[in-house]
């Protein structure tokens, strides 16, 4: 009734650019360094029981466009993974936060933001 109808079917037809690739590992720190070569990489960091957090990963995601589909993006659960968590600190010499959202490229870090900065981020300047 009053439309919900079409505003749901917009929702659902909405594609979504961003594809999250789960950290799971310290392994994959290297692997990001390595691929960080040709292209940059985005690290998010989200802590699932954070309110601040669930927000932002929501407007990060509708921050990705067509033109931003091939942009790899590293998804990090902070709770499960407090040991990666720490080493992407000292392996990119930036300072923890939560949420927050890392660019690496050429193996180092070149943009960190974090909380409501992370949805000011200008994703085409990393393509």
């Amino acid at each position: 009734m009053f439309g919900s109808k079409e505003n749901e079917e917009e929702k659902t037809e909405k594609k979504s650019f961003l594809n999250f690739l789960p950290l799971t590992t310290l392994e994959q720190l290297e692997t990001i360094k390595k691929e960080s070569h040709t292209g940059a990489v985005l690290i998010f960091k989200h802590s699932t029981r954070c309110g601040i957090s669930r927000m932002v990963i929501k407007q990060f995601e509708q921050l990705f466009t067509a033109e931003h589909e091939h942009l790899k993006v590293y998804y990090l659960d902070l709770l499960n993974h407090k040991d990666i968590s720490a080493e992407i600190g000292v392996t990119f010499e930036v300072t923890h936060a939560s949420p927050q959202v890392i660019v690496v490229r050429n193996g180092n870090s070149v943009h960190d933001a974090s909380h409501n900065d992370i949805t000011l981020i200008n994703l085409s300047r990393f393509i």
